[in-house]
């Protein structure tokens, strides 16, 4: 195989711009030698990477597969080359690791802490987002690990062999609510009222969303839950139902503080929860010794 770095800076910029217009004036050349280069680069690879059909541009399966190493291969280059000038001689020992918004408030700290003398060497980056944006930055070379949830209802579509995972825990979602003045949840799932209930739910696209619709997929009591606050974020659900809004459900390793306090009560029975798992995620196609290293130690 013969090709030039630089048309795996071109192939880099036009993954982020999906433009080859944009892409060539940030790569600064026109936009026929742009576009003869990533040429290039797939007559080199063998493979077509672009999909130049629509607009904007989007990369082939093969391509987004590419993206990963080629994302690998700039970032070893220019870290070596960094670390040979003698700038940056601990580069390649931060980890850089995405997590759930939830579990980067709760459930990471402990983790890390949990491992011990295994993180002592290593510095940690750790970025909060939702779990679709975690995934697409573990695709794209964008991060070495992820944490996140995983469940038998909303699977995550992983390869297994590409981004294989670790299970580190197993929690469950289960709706909550504010106490009344007795203890009781202030809202009842199995009343046989037809009264609606005022339901706090996730937005459309929040992955443990899904997970919540498809549990209630197939239940009656869907018609009566009438939504009274939407938010991706399962922090700003568990901020509402603390002040008496309605029912969310929750994982409950993000709020066993407050139902040991009181401050929130599980709704009815087991029926209405869900199990729920949290993994750690990382792709094998990324070949960085910090990441090797730490894996290694968590299988055994």
């Amino acid at each position: 195989m013969d090709f030039e770095t630089r048309w795996l800076e071109d192939f880099l910029a036009l993954a982020s711009t999906q433009s080859f217009s944009k892409a060539a004036e940030k790569r600064h050349v026109t936009q026929p030698a742009f576009s003869r280069r990533i040429k290039s680069l797939e007559e080199a690879v063998g493979v077509q990477l672009v999909d130049r059909t629509r607009t904007p541009i989007n990369l082939t399966a093969e391509g987004q597969l590419f993206l990963i190493s080629a994302r690998s291969i700039v970032s070893q280059l220019h870290e070596t080359i960094t670390r040979l000038r003698g700038l940056s001689p601990h580069q390649q020992d931060i980890l850089e690791v995405a997590a759930a918004h939830s579990l980067a408030f709760t459930f990471f700290p402990d983790w890390l802490n949990s491992l011990g003398k295994l993180t002592d060497e290593i510095s940690i980056r750790l970025v909060a987002m939702n779990v679709e944006d975690a995934v697409h930055a573990l695709r794209d070379g964008q991060c070495d690990m992820m944490q996140v949830y995983y469940d038998s209802y909303a699977t995550l579509q992983l390869d297994p062999v590409i981004f294989p995972s670790i299970h580190l825990l197993d929690t469950s979602m289960i709706p909550v609510c504010k106490p009344d003045l007795d203890g009781q949840p202030m809202y009842s799932l199995n009343s046989p009222s037809d009264e609606p209930i005022p339901f706090l739910s996730y937005t459309s696209g929040a992955f443990l969303g899904r997970t919540v619709r498809l549990l209630l997929k197939h239940h009656p009591i869907r018609l009566r839950l009438k939504t009274v606050y939407e938010t991706a974020m399962a922090e700003g659900l568990k901020g509402m139902a603390l002040q008496g809004h309605g029912i969310a459900w929750m994982p409950k390793l993000c709020i066993e503080r407050e139902l040991a306090e009181g401050r929130l009560v599980a709704c009815e029975g087991e029926e209405w929860q869900t199990p729920l798992e949290v993994r750690l995620y990382r792709c094998t196609l990324v070949n960085k010794p910090i990441v090797n290293a730490l894996w290694k130690k968590l299988k055994t």
